[in-house]
């Protein structure tokens, strides 16, 4: 679905991503990680289209990114951005309506359209908000909308940026599952995650980014490890298996000779 070849960009003059391959594919889910400021968001902003690659090549479902119009874009790819400033004024229904590229030559939406926001508000628990003023939901509450009217656009990929941000354990994980659900009808999702341990349950391969440049691409088993996240965040991980379901998760330190685990000397500081 999303091919980058040798991409670089940035903003004016601050280059930000410095020659990143990438790919994500029907049926994957791919996770961006790495520290603050490694171009996990602006990666998302150029495969949306909203930001201007300043060199190499992005293909959206085998066509140049940049080919693409704005209705056709949009068909494509749906976005839940990090940050949503200057929210309008409307409720939470109106603004999950939002499918523009969907509009009439008339400007009215069908019935097919109520139909597909009504869908996407009871998917992501978030009917009853439906005549909420956005202005005045909480912060996990508007990331269940926002999310709600990704799916509502009914795209083939979904762009995530830090959707767990705001969310309580409860709703994070009824999302989770229900974006696996979406994966595994052939959904291509790319989420930024800073949840590592998310990452491993969630995602089907692992992307680690650093300082603009990939250090890591591969299969959870195959990247989620010590060595790769230690050198990836600069400070000691330790990877041990999920007690329930054996998938790889991780925290902060290493497992000294005695068999426990070495964390951070605030921490260690207190016992």
């Amino acid at each position: 679905m999303i091919v980058c070849r040798e991409l670089r960009a940035g903003y004016g003059r601050r280059e930000v991503l410095r020659g990143v391959d990438f790919q994500a594919g029907s049926g994957e889910t791919v996770a961006l990680l790495g520290p603050n400021g490694s171009g996990k968001t602006t990666l998302l902003r150029v495969l949306s289209g909203v930001l201007r690659p300043g060199g190499g090549t992005v293909l959206l479902g085998g066509s140049p990114l940049e080919d693409c119009s704005p209705r056709r874009r949009a068909r494509q790819v749906a976005v839940v951005p990090q940050r949503t400033e200057d929210l309008p004024r409307l409720s939470a229904g109106e603004l999950v309506l939002g499918r523009y590229p969907y509009l009439s030559w008339l400007g009215r939406y069908g019935a097919g359209d109520h139909a597909a926001a009504r869908a996407a508000l009871r998917a992501t628990g978030a009917a009853a908000l439906a005549d909420r003023p956005v202005r005045e939901l909480s912060g996990g509450e508007l990331q269940r909308v926002l999310l709600a009217r990704a799916l509502a656009q009914e795209t083939p990929v979904l762009l995530l940026d830090e959707l767990s941000a705001g969310l309580d354990m409860a709703r994070m994980i009824e999302l989770f599952d229900l974006l696996e659900t979406r994966r595994a009808a052939g959904t291509c999702l790319v989420t930024v995650m800073h949840d590592l341990n998310l990452a491993a349950l969630y995602a089907t391969r692992l992307v680690g980014l650093k300082a603009g440049r990939v250090v890591f691409c591969g299969a959870v088993r195959d990247v989620f490890t010590e060595e790769m996240l230690s050198e990836l965040y600069e400070m000691p991980v330790h990877v041990f298996p999920h007690p329930a379901l054996g998938a790889p998760q991780a925290c902060p330190g290493r497992r000294t000779a005695g068999g426990a685990v070495a964390v951070g000397a605030a921490a260690m500081a207190r016992r």
